[in-house]
């Protein structure tokens, strides 16, 4: 039998483990000998990821959950550890597998590999060589003492083996996050806002920020806020925010009858969002990924991105952190000549079964 403890911090980490345990019972009923422990670190408590939020993406309640809760990332990375420690003691098994780049991956791939246990890591090898993004150290540490590399590109293929990793060890297979997009999207929910504020498809923009080179440099977030609402040809904006953002915008008083924003919402009502959406303005990697396999044209607020694919590939345009670069990208939406998607090698919806295959291959 081979024992898999599976790695979830964070909602996204969720959307990308849903697929590789429905591939884990999918074969595990077609005989397969293999099974399951799902964690939860708890480093994120998000009131969205309630029990529909695993009803809605098909995911077990977890086996366990750490409740290591917020705080410095020195703080959350040693609570994960010592309790990680202790759930791996007690619950021994084959394999971790750690999905993406939070504070989690790190720390459970570290306490996993002392305990002389092999790490998988999926979604391995994408880098934005920005060493200020807490989430590259998280990626470049996991990398460096992960056995199994599953990952979503060539480029991330090219960026292992320039470090030293052998062949046998990379596993081109896909990104699982599109494999619940694919498989979660005739489920999208329409939320609430739609019918409240008379939304009409391809008829407003969405709009997520969270990085904190653009929500916590005050001055410069009210000057993207106000250059996106300047040249949004009149359309509404719609803006999940956490609420750190909301009380930040408050307070620089940035405002607009046409800029709305609203609670976070689910996976499935965001998604309804984006898919019907002109246009999205993130400064988020999933989603990137997401607005790119649904056509939808996405302006990213960074300086570089760990996922170039959805630049080469997809419909997504890094325009950096200068607000003065939000007026021509706004300019070429407008006048049709945004570039649409083309086809991204393995990103098909089948990456988690290819992964449970090999993971079979080489342990089973």
């Amino acid at each position: 039998m081979l024992n898999i403890t599976i790695i979830a911090g964070a909602r996204p980490n969720f959307v990308k483990v849903a697929p590789i345990i429905k591939a884990i019972n999918s074969s595990k009923s077609n005989g397969n000998s293999i099974d399951f422990r799902l964690v939860h670190t708890g480093q994120h408590y998000d009131k969205k990821m309630s029990g529909s939020f695993f009803d809605q993406l098909g995911i077990p309640e977890p086996n366990a959950n750490l409740a290591v809760g917020s705080g410095t990332q020195a703080e959350q990375t040693g609570n994960i550890m010592v309790r990680f420690e202790e759930e791996l003691l007690a619950n021994p098994c084959d394999i971790v597998l750690v999905v993406g780049d939070v504070t989690s991956t790190m720390a459970c791939s570290i306490t996993a590999k002392k305990l002389n246990i092999q790490v998988i890591h999926v979604e391995a090898g994408i880098r934005s060589w920005d060493l200020s993004m807490p989430e590259e150290i998280n990626r470049m540490i996991t990398d460096s003492i992960t056995d199994h590399f599953f990952t979503t590109s060539e480029l991330a293929n090219e960026n292992l083996r320039k470090t030293g990793v052998k062949e046998e060890r990379i596993h081109f297979v896909g990104n699982t996050m599109i494999d619940t997009l694919l498989s979660q999207r005739p489920h999208f929910l329409k939320p609430p806002v739609w019918d409240e504020l008379g939304l009409q498809e391809n008829e407003y923009l969405v709009m997520t920020l969270h990085r904190p080179a653009n929500v916590d440099e005050e001055e410069k977030l009210k000057d993207l806020m106000d250059e996106i609402v300047k040249h949004s040809n009149e359309l509404p904006l719609i803006f999940p925010v956490h609420p750190r953002t909301a009380k930040i915008l408050n307070n620089l008083g940035v405002s607009h009858p046409r800029l709305h924003m609203v609670e976070p919402l689910s996976y499935l009502e965001f998604n309804y969002l984006v898919e019907k959406a002109k246009a999205v303005v993130t400064d988020s990697g999933g989603i990137t990924e997401e607005a790119s396999i649904m056509n939808v044209p996405c302006m990213t607020l960074r300086d570089n991105t760990e996922r170039p694919e959805t630049m080469e590939l997809g419909t997504n345009e890094l325009i950096g952190t200068n607000p003065d670069a939000i007026a021509p990208a706004m300019e070429k939406l407008f006048s049709g000549n945004w570039k649409e998607v083309q086809e991204i090698p393995m990103w098909d919806g089948k990456t988690s079964g290819r992964i449970v295959e090999k993971l079979l291959e080489i342990y089973g």
